[in-house]
């Protein structure tokens, strides 16, 4: 089993006033030889946005995109509708860019601040039709038990959105002293473990708020909360 630990402070920083973001893999400005990619995953951004503020209209291409907001109300729109949505907290959002896509987000709220996850998962078939959807989780689905979030488009998994990669996303909300036995799908994948909140151990390893964890060459590894603990699972092929 290999794993590369990522501690929440070794994270790229951007702080533009009104955007606040740390950068797990090189990003923007912030480039990190050693943090380009995991895999198939490409970034993984944890914002936070300011009232009434956001990214204005830009695009993107050949980029599976997931975003999960975590406080907050997020407001997204694209050129497929050209209609302001709403993106809450216990909902996920998927779109793939395919032959290119204009978006832009919004933080919904005058008054409160937004914070989310942002994911870029490479695509395992070029310049497909843009698309894009969204589904609110139950949170009681994941208490001490994997909740699927985002699986691949090709397989028949009924419940999660769909991507075009052979990628997992899921999330668990684990209770102080479960432990955990994640499965791999494939020999061939990785998983990076992002540590929402909490703290755990994997491989005699102590994660806590925002630490993370690239887990390859094992079919199988055992998390632990040592608190009540929240965990989002990325397993992506390492080569694609």
């Amino acid at each position: 089993m290999k794993t590369i630990i990522h501690k929440a402070d070794s994270r790229g920083v951007a702080n533009h006033g009104w955007l606040q973001a740390n950068h797990s893999f090189s990003f923007a400005s912030y480039n990190n030889p050693e943090k380009v990619h995991f895999g198939a995953l490409r970034v993984l951004n944890d914002d936070i946005v300011a009232p009434k503020m956001g990214f204005g209209t830009h695009p993107h291409d050949n980029m599976e995109i997931i975003t999960i907001p975590l406080k907050g109300v997020l407001k997204h729109k694209d050129n497929m509708s050209d209609t302001w949505l709403s993106v809450l907290p216990g909902e996920v959002q998927v779109m793939s860019a395919g032959t290119g896509v204009q978006h832009s987000e919004i933080n919904g709220s005058n008054e409160k601040h937004l914070s989310l996850f942002q994911i870029w998962i490479f695509p395992n078939k070029q310049n497909v039709v843009p698309r894009y959807d969204q589904k609110t989780f139950d949170a009681d689905e994941r208490k001490n038990k994997l909740q699927t979030l985002v699986s691949s488009i090709d397989e028949n998994h009924e419940g999660s959105l769909k991507i075009h990669q052979d990628a997992v996303i899921s999330r668990i909300d684990l209770d102080k002293s479960t432990a955990f036995e994640y499965k791999l799908k494939s020999k061939n994948h990785g998983v990076y473990v992002m540590m929402i909140s909490g703290k755990v151990l994997i491989d005699n390893t102590i994660l806590e708020n925002r630490d993370a964890a690239g887990i390859s060459a094992t079919e199988i590894f055992t998390i632990k909360a040592e608190v009540d603990s929240s965990i989002l699972f990325i397993e992506v092929p390492m080569e694609f």
